[in-house]
């Protein structure tokens, strides 16, 4: 296996509680999209260590904090992506 190089991916499943509303799914959503704008390591994860400075980046404390009440269920995953060769 060849690590890609440069390039974490950071994935996001969510399942949302059943009582949220799909404008508030909606409002969520663009609310996830506007924080590419506001952090920086967000518009291009070369390291894990952007992932963690993201993370603890105060405006996205503030939008997790409402995503998450809202969330039934949610899994996140960061990795490298390799490329396998026969």
């Amino acid at each position: 296996m060849e690590e890609v190089k440069g390039v974490v991916k950071h994935v996001v499943l969510a399942r949302f509680k059943e009582d949220v509303t799909p404008d508030m799914i909606d409002q969520l959503i663009k609310g996830y999209a506007s924080l590419v704008s506001l952090i920086q390591p967000m518009k291009s994860f070369h390291c894990v260590e952007g992932i963690a400075e993201y993370v603890a980046h105060p405006a996205h404390v503030e939008y997790a904090n409402e995503f998450l009440c809202n969330l039934e269920k949610v899994i996140v995953i960061d990795y490298k992506p390799t490329v396998l060769r026969a």
